[in-house]
């Protein structure tokens, strides 16, 4: 569990960066880009690796602290629709990025909701509300904090389509191949 509980720390502390101490992480990203950029990037894959390692060593002695029903599986499965589109949305300028503002964030917290729904572990309880805690603070912090811009494509109307698109074929492939393949649980029977 410490595995899991230094990762989080790491990973969602590095991203808490901006919601924390915005003065800090601009005049660290002014001095030298590129040496932020590599800083921020090894302090998260580290966090990400300590994550996936003690996520994986708690699910060998779980502690249950409940059971979901069966029929959130259903539930849990239809928030999980809108989240690649979500997560893809700030590299395609669309009506979608427009009407949530902050699409990845959103896609976060469905996430984490979706899985807390039908994971009861303590471990589960620990990952995905973390991730929901960390969205929702970065997602109130957003009002107070000038926007960047992330890289993508120009402004198009074709971007919705192309959003949708390619959300629903990811969540597809995650469905039937990737989750089995990434997590080692089959989402389909």
């Amino acid at each position: 569990m410490l595995n899991l509980l230094s990762g989080l720390f790491l990973f969602l502390g590095i991203h808490s960066i901006s919601i924390i101490a915005q003065p800090i992480r601009d005049r660290l990203a002014a001095k030298n880009q590129l040496v932020w950029k590599a800083f921020y990037s090894s302090i998260a894959l580290v966090g990400l690796f300590l994550i996936v390692k003690g996520y994986s060593q708690a699910k060998l002695n779980p502690t249950l602290i409940y059971t979901a029903p069966y029929w959130l599986r259903h539930v849990s499965a239809l928030l999980m629709l809108p989240v690649f589109i979500l997560l893809l949305a700030p590299y395609f300028p669309s009506k979608i990025n427009s009407i949530t503002k902050h699409p990845q964030l959103f896609a976060v917290m469905l996430w984490a909701v979706s899985h807390l729904l039908v994971n009861g572990s303590l471990a589960d309880l620990l990952l995905f509300s973390s991730f929901f805690v960390w969205a929702a603070a970065d997602l109130i912090s957003m009002k107070n904090r000038a926007y960047r811009p992330l890289p993508g494509f120009k402004k198009s109307a074709v971007n919705d389509v192309i959003l949708v698109f390619a959300g629903l074929l990811i969540y597809g492939l995650f469905a039937v191949y990737l989750h089995k393949m990434l997590i080692g649980i089959s989402l389909v029977s």
